[in-house]
């Protein structure tokens, strides 16, 4: 199986949630991002290589613009280009930084992740192209798998251009889709989507 390196963005500012660092909110008992990297953990044999077991982070700012700390288990991955330029940006640092030919990348808030759609992801690293959620709100363009090299370089072309759309992106990459309809991924933005923990 090919070797895959898993990348959570969480760069997001939590602006509906008060401003607070989301991924260390709790929900069902667990932060958000043990959660996330739990819901999609890989193989020891398919992670990646710089440090057993570390999962790649695109971490989120604290109020000051500063980022926060480690991570144990966690690479923190910045973004490489300055004035927050989102999701985008994010994906670009996790591909640089990703030292595998896939990258899977998950954000960190996500409310309900179907227990095998990590090993769904993984077994579409067949087919040698990006692969991408269709749930039952669309298409969920950052919970997927990328072949780093080929994204790496239309997103790098797309960030230049000033484009800082992931569907765009995608749309300039031969992708498939792996649908799990009906099935909802849901986010956790607003105080009342923690209302179950």
């Amino acid at each position: 199986m090919a070797a895959i390196t898993l990348g959570i963005l969480a760069g997001g500012r939590g602006a509906r949630l008060g401003g607070v660092d989301k991924a260390a909110l709790q929900y069902r008992g667990q932060r958000l991002l043990e959660r996330t990297r739990d819901a999609f953990v890989l193989p020891a044999d398919e992670r990646t290589g710089d440090a057993p077991g570390a999962t790649l982070l695109s971490r989120a700012f604290d109020s000051d613009g500063v980022t926060t700390g480690a991570e144990p288990g966690f690479r923190r991955v910045p973004d490489l280009r300055t004035g927050g330029l989102g999701p985008l940006a994010g994906l670009e640092a996790l591909l640089e930084a990703a030292r595998t030919d896939w990258l899977l990348t998950a954000p960190v808030d996500l409310r309900d992740v179907p227990a095998d759609l990590g090993s769904r992801l993984r077994a579409s690293a067949a087919g040698g192209i990006t692969c991408v959620v269709r749930d039952a709100d669309g298409l969920q363009p950052l919970v997927a798998l990328w072949p780093v090299v080929a994204s790496l370089q239309v997103v790098r072309a797309a960030l230049d251009a000033g484009r800082l759309s992931v569907h765009e992106v995608l749309a300039a990459l031969p992708h498939g889709e792996l649908d799990i309809r009906p099935q909802r991924l849901g986010n956790l933005n607003l105080p009342g989507d923690f209302s179950d923990a």
